[in-house]
């Protein structure tokens, strides 16, 4: 029996649901959850605001702990390792998508919170290609946001080559920004934190930016035209575009992480002129995942995390929806 909390319709509270979740798979691992962080999206799960969600609801996908059990065909993970279970659960692991190691782009591929139970529990199941170990000299109880929001901002530094000789911009400096900042600055980088908090400047320096640019001031927008190779958006609602791409030299990308909802609106001939592109992209695959964690061990870099017990899910939630995080918010495993 796995002990968790659940929502059970929209918008509502958490409470104690056990379920039983039956045999464990072939080539599944069962962990025994240390700790899992809170994310945005499973807030946007929880108020089912992409229309995906099936209730009752086990959030969670940022788990951090111990193999309890493995399934008879797993060969990749061992009983008493120190695993990390992010958005992605499962992958078929047969497509050309998976088999060009590219397995979170399976076009069949499981998310741990669609349609399953996630890490707001005791234990939490995955296929095993998902568990990825935690390397030596991460802090255990910090690392479960590096398997979402981390991944999520390291990705596309690899997936789109950037350069250590590279300007890059981070707009917005929360959950992941604050995680990207400090990615960029020890890739090489030159970075420019864009917030609209100026009580964040400071803190964003700390982390590695080595400017701060007001992102409601248009005239600091303007003066940095043509300036920035890449620029990374961490945020979920809509920015002056054009002043953003504008910011980019030739050749330059704006990239988004954020879950806008609504369209991106962008005129040809500022793409064309510069020959600049803007794309997105979701979270990494297991190699790329177990890369990160490893730059993090190599490079001493950590979330910011502030941490609730689990039994009081509900406060941390509250907590988050208020805009109160800084950055990351963390459940510890108190069941039992």
């Amino acid at each position: 029996m796995i002990r968790a909390f659940a929502a059970t319709e929209a918008g509502g509270p958490l409470a104690r649901q056990d379920y039983d979740p039956g045999p464990l798979g072939a080539d599944q691992v069962e962990i025994d959850v240390l700790a899992c962080g809170i994310c945005h999206s499973d807030l946007s799960m929880l108020d089912n605001d992409w229309g995906m969600t099936t209730y009752p609801l086990v959030p969670g996908h940022e788990v951090v702990g111990t193999v309890a059990a493995v399934g008879k065909n797993v060969r990749s993970i061992s009983v008493g390792e120190t695993v990390g279970l992010g958005w992605y659960s499962g992958s078929c692991l047969t497509c050309p998508q998976c088999m060009g190691g590219d397995h979170n782009l399976c076009g069949s591929g499981e998310q741990t919170i669609v349609g399953r139970h996630g890490g707001f529990a005791d234990k939490v199941r995955c296929k095993a290609e998902w568990a990825i170990p935690l390397p030596a000299g991460l802090n255990v109880t910090k690392a479960g946001p590096l398997f979402c929001g981390g991944i999520t901002v390291f990705n596309p530094i690899v997936q789109f080559g950037v350069k250590p000789t590279d300007r890059v911009g981070v707009i917005g400096i929360g959950g992941l920004g604050h995680l990207a900042i400090q990615f960029l600055n020890k890739w090489g980088c030159h970075v420019t934190a864009f917030t609209s908090t100026e009580s964040k400047a400071d803190e964003a320096r700390s982390m590695g930016a080595h400017q701060v640019v007001n992102s409601r001031d248009d005239d600091a927008l303007d003066a940095i035209a043509g300036s920035l190779n890449f620029i990374l958006s961490t945020v979920n609602v809509d920015l002056d575009w054009d002043r953003y791409i504008a910011a980019l030299g030739p050749k330059g990308r704006l990239h988004t992480v954020g879950a806008v909802l609504s369209p991106i609106p962008v005129a040809a001939f500022s793409l064309i002129g510069g020959q600049k592109s803007v794309s997105g992209s979701p979270l990494g695959s297991p190699a790329t995942t177990a890369a990160m964690l490893e730059f993090c061990a190599r490079h001493g870099i950590e979330t910011v995390t502030e941490h609730f017990p689990l039994s009081r899910v509900n406060d941390a939630l509250d907590h988050l929806r208020a805009g109160k995080a800084r950055y990351r918010i963390v459940l510890e495993n108190d069941l039992g």
